[in-house]
Order: structure tokens, then sequence, then C-alpha cells
């Protein structure tokens, strides 16, 4: 793996990380599906620039006078559905309402899946999150990353800045402790699928109670219900197994390399840092790293959960909030 020296050196350099794959591609405009209204939401079905449908939500604001529209990018095996509450109180707000859109990256969700498994690299998922940009419309988003969807968010800081208004990193920083990532290496295409969804719930209980103290035991059904995908009512895989090969090239014996330089390309953004107070995957001591290191950097730390918080809770969803207000 090569690690980057503290100095800025070019733009190809800072956006250059050294732990995933990178793969370009050639640039058609993508065709959107007409949306499918749903409560609360709009499904987006859309065309990649090399054939792939792939699937978004959109809330519509509640009210002609929008704030900063919000993009919300999930984590590695996660997907649109984890922002369902997050996406309704940003959407639904008595006096700062905004179009807030969620995507499912390639292989995740109810995109469809790639034949090659390089392919989910993060400048690849970055130029599939561009293409929806394009479609919809999105010019300095908030950006709101959860953990992949974070790494992303430096990535277009690094690739295509004018896209970006602001951002929320949530449980993710430029030191990602090994720990943590050794832990979702341990699960990541291996979990069993559920029988039924009372499995199911039961399943993500036992994996996630001891991070998640402040989830109470009715929530779990929500958050498998986020997880998985639905097929004939019962569980569906809700992502391609074949992720569990972009940790097959990483030494998770040895430190992971620090990524200060692609989060440096974030500096000219007010930024948001949500930090679940049992992570083992973001640590305090980065987070007040962070913080010394970018102008305009707030964090909040979710007591209770670990990585990465739901953004179901009232004070992770107030602070998201608040800090958009803010900064519209």
């Amino acid at each position: 793996m090569r690690v980057f020296s503290a100095s800025l050196l070019s733009q190809q350099d800072l956006c250059e990380f050294p732990m995933f794959s990178f793969r370009k591609r050639s640039e058609p405009a993508p065709v959107p599906k007409p949306t499918v209204e749903i409560d609360g939401y709009e499904e987006i079905f859309y065309r990649s620039n090399d054939d792939l449908q792939l699937y978004a939500r959109v809330y519509p604001a509640a009210g002609a006078e929008k704030g900063r529209p919000a993009l919300c990018l999930p984590g590695l095996t996660r997907n649109s559905r984890d922002f369902h509450d997050l996406a309704m109180f940003l959407s639904q707000h008595p006096e700062h309402p905004r179009d807030v859109y969620a995507v499912d990256y390639r292989g995740r969700g109810l995109s469809d899946r790639d034949s090659d498994w390089e392919n989910y690299s993060l400048l690849v998922e970055a130029n599939d999150v561009l293409d929806l940009m394009a479609i919809a419309g999105l010019h300095k988003a908030a950006i709101v990353g959860t953990s992949r969807g974070g790494l992303i968010a430096m990535t277009l800081a690094c690739i295509r800045p004018a896209a970006i208004g602001v951002v929320v990193l949530n449980d993710i920083g430029p030191v990602i402790e090994t720990r943590g990532l050794a832990r979702i290496a341990s699960y990541v295409g291996k979990m069993p699928l559920p029988e039924s969804w009372d499995d199911a719930a039961e399943m993500m209980r036992e994996v996630n109670q001891k991070a998640f103290s402040a989830i109470g035991d009715a929530q779990w059904m929500e958050v498998a219900r986020a997880a998985f995908n639905e097929k004939d009512g019962k569980p569906a895989p809700g992502y391609d197994p074949a992720l569990e090969k972009d940790f097959e090239a990483l030494d998770l014996s040895q430190p992971v390399p620090p990524l200060w330089n692609q989060f440096t390309a974030l500096t000219p953004f007010p930024a948001l840092v949500l930090r679940g107070q049992n992570s083992d995957l973001l640590s305090e001591e980065t987070v007040a790293e962070m913080a010394s290191r970018h102008p305009n950097l707030n964090h909040v730390t979710i007591p209770g959960e670990g990585h990465a918080p739901l953004l179901k809770d009232q004070e992770s969803v107030e602070a998201v909030s608040q800090f958009l207000i803010a900064n519209d």
C-alpha cells in the first residue's frame, strides 16, 4: 500500500486512496426512468454509463421555499433505506424543508449487481453518484456520508469540488481503526440469510446490541428491514456478497494508511462529524485531530450507538438538521 506524505501534492495524488482500487469509466449521459411515487418519497431508476440500472430515492421538500438539497450516501453494504427517518425529518421540516436524495450504490439495495467486482470501488461509485447529481441538477449539495459514504464524499471533494456545499461525515474519518475494519470484514458476504423477518430482527440484535445499547428491542425490526431486501415476503440479500473481495488486498494486521491528504480536500466546506460513542472505526483522538485541521468543523457524539449511528434518534437527526440550516 502506498502512504502519502503530509504535504499536498497534485490533485491526482490527493485523490488516490491507497486502500481501494479505482477504475475510470467513459461518460455517456445516463437516462433516468420515470419516478414512482411512494409514501413520502419517489423512486428513481437510471442507467449507469456502463449500463447498470441504479436506484435512488428522492424525498421532495414540503414547501416552495427550499434549503440546500441533501444527498445521502450509505455505508459499504448499506443502502438508501438507512436514511428514511432523517430524510423524512429534513424534507418535512416546518420551516426549512429541503429535497433529500438517497442512493443505492451498484450491487446494493435495489441497484443492479456488477459482474466485475473490481467496479465496487470508490471512484466508480463516486462517478455513479455524480451521474445522479447531473440527472437531478444537484449543485453544491449537502453530502451526508455514512462510513464508506464519507470516503466517497472525500473523493467528490477531490474530483468535483463544485458539486459539494457542506459535508456530514457519519462515523468516518481519515484514520480508520483496524479493529473496526476487521469486524466488518468478518461478516461481509458471510452472514446467513434469515428465514423470516423475525429471524432477521433477532440476527441484527444479536450482532449489534453490544455496540448499540441505546436501541430498543422494537427498533431491530426497522434495522433488519433496512439491511435486507424483500422477496416473496421474506428477507433477501441486501448486497452483492462479492463485496467481500474488497478486503482481500488488505493486511488487517497492520494499521490502515491514513487519509489526511484526502480529508484536506474537505477543508473548504463546512463539516459536521457524528461519532458513535461505542464506535470501533472512528476514535475520539481522530475526531479531535480532524477538528484541529479543519477550520469549520463541528462534531457530536451519539450516546449508546456504535458504528455507524443509525440516524434515527432525535439527537443525531436534529444535529444534522441544525447544521444544514445554519449552512444553507
